[in-house]
């Protein structure tokens, strides 16, 4: 089978799902050794990455014919994990909505700000709500990039509560400030610039 080619908003997760495996299964064969040495994580795919998609087996089962057999798929399931803060304070304890396709779940984060929930592979986004409906978040899935890119700094800052503007890719005037709001309340010398210093804090923030 030929490499995939990732796109927006694609996922290890997503990939795998599309093309009837689990993610490990394409993520740790020997063929995409360059990818992970690349990327280390298989949440920071980029676009335009290739990936390379094994064919699939077959296996045999002998069973006897006149009975109900029960197989059982095997496999870590697709978790969504978030941790909600204000001013790098856990929102503990807080009620939550969480929809994505037609799954509602609603629930309360743990004494860290936490909440964990499987998802389907395919999924690419879902929406938090909370304070009664007074805060909507819409969280697109399998669309994080390395802190290495630009783009991955801009949302990680968004998603920490450091507004970009909405700029992507390059560093404009938005993106400066929020940086410099970051840094100074990080201790870090406010430059305005995603320097090393800021994108290992981002990073220790926000994986």
């Amino acid at each position: 089978m030929p490499n995939y080619t990732v796109g927006e908003n694609d996922s290890i997760a997503s990939i795998a799902k599309d093309h009837g495996f689990l993610w490990k299964t394409i993520w740790e064969h020997g063929n995409n050794a360059g990818l992970r040495a690349k990327r280390k994580d298989p949440n920071q795919l980029v676009p335009g990455d290739e990936i390379f998609i094994p064919d699939k087996g077959t296996k045999s089962v002998s069973k006897p014919v006149d009975a109900r057999h029960t197989f059982t798929r095997k496999g870590e399931p697709t978790k969504l994990k978030l941790r909600l803060t204000v001013l790098d304070e856990p929102r503990a304890k807080e009620a939550y909505t969480l929809v994505f396709g037609d799954k509602v779940i609603h629930g309360v984060t743990d004494g860290d700000g936490k909440l964990e929930h499987p998802i389907p592979g395919e999924t690419r986004s879902a929406t938090l709500t909370l304070s009664e409906g007074a805060e909507v978040y819409d969280i697109a899935i399998g669309a994080l990039r390395p802190v290495s890119d630009n783009a991955g700094v801009q949302r990680r800052l968004e998603n920490l509560g450091f507004d970009c503007g909405g700029e992507s890719g390059s560093i404009g005037d938005a993106t400066r400030d929020a940086l410099k709001r970051f840094q100074s309340q990080y201790g870090l010398e406010a430059t305005g610039e995603p320097d090393d210093a800021t994108r290992a804090k981002l990073e220790e923030l926000h994986v």
